[in-house]
């Protein structure tokens, strides 16, 4: 893989948790922490950004994100104010939080990354305006709108998605949260990338997709699921041929993914700067 810079600058969200299918598929987290390690990697190296929508749990995948651009992104904030990593809570995830952490969280990033609060209409929030709020637990109805809110806000400032992994089971919101990010994707033309050698969610949209064959032993049935039926490999934007898709949906090789993912991501810039 050589070094050439991407044509311009992609802001890339990367949508991932644990799937109930690792253990079948013979994975551990281990396993997808090290694949996350490897994309944002090489999409720091192409001089992109990342985005991501999570929480602030010790050793989860926000932390290791932050651990990465303070490893790999040697620009702190760069011209046009990106920083390498930019971590959006949502009003449901920060309001339970005391303030003094969040604080402390964005204090500890030094510029490499950024935390984002965002109220609940998805609209971001200064630290001083989140000073203001009290700590409370969120209702369903809150966590339903709140995380909609948030994964709306990220696909506007976002050009291109990448899901791997991910539950369908025990979640806050209307669906799974890799499947509603895949969706509002979806629904957008922005580029999608569905990894689906971890199993999970993004497996099964790849499914509904038609990019691969269902599972014998998927079971997976979660709200929003249909919705994926009236979408195939041809609504997924990302400069990849179905037969590209196709091994990206299937491959365990986390290398392979990334030659892929880069591939289309120049292939949308060259397609774009033709039209």
């Amino acid at each position: 893989m050589n070094n050439q810079a991407l044509p311009s600058k992609h802001v890339i969200a990367v949508s991932t948790s644990e799937s109930s299918d690792m253990e079948v598929l013979g994975l551990s987290v281990d396993h997808l922490r090290d694949a996350i390690v490897e994309i944002a990697r090489y999409v720091l190296r192409f001089g992109s950004y990342l985005v991501y929508g999570g929480d602030l749990r010790q050793y989860g995948f926000s932390e290791l994100q932050f651990e990465i651009v303070a490893r790999y992104h040697s620009v702190s904030n760069d011209d046009d104010g990106h920083a390498g990593v930019t971590n959006y809570l949502a009003w449901p995830v920060h309001i339970q939080m005391p303030f003094k952490k969040l604080e402390e969280a964005a204090k500890e990033l030094n510029g490499s990354a950024k935390l984002v609060c965002l109220d609940m209409d998805g609209e971001p929030m200064t630290m001083q305006q989140r000073k203001q709020l009290k700590t409370m637990q969120p209702t369903e109805a809150e966590w339903s709108k709140g995380l909609t809110a948030m994964r709306r806000h990220m696909l506007k400032q976002t050009t291109a998605r990448i899901i791997l992994g991910g539950t369908t089971e025990g979640y806050k919101g209307t669906m799974p949260g890799i499947g509603e990010e895949a969706l509002l994707s979806l629904k957008a033309r922005q580029p999608l990338f569905v990894i689906g050698g971890f199993g999970g969610c993004a497996r099964d949209i790849a499914e509904s997709l038609g990019l691969v064959k269902k599972r014998m032993f998927s079971q997976h049935i979660w709200t929003g699921l249909e919705e994926f039926k009236s979408f195939s490999g041809a609504d997924l934007n990302n400069g990849l041929s179905a037969k590209e898709n196709a091994t990206l949906a299937i491959t365990p090789h986390i290398d392979q993914a990334i030659v892929l993912i880069l591939r289309g991501l120049i292939n949308v810039v060259e397609k774009r700067s033709r039209e």
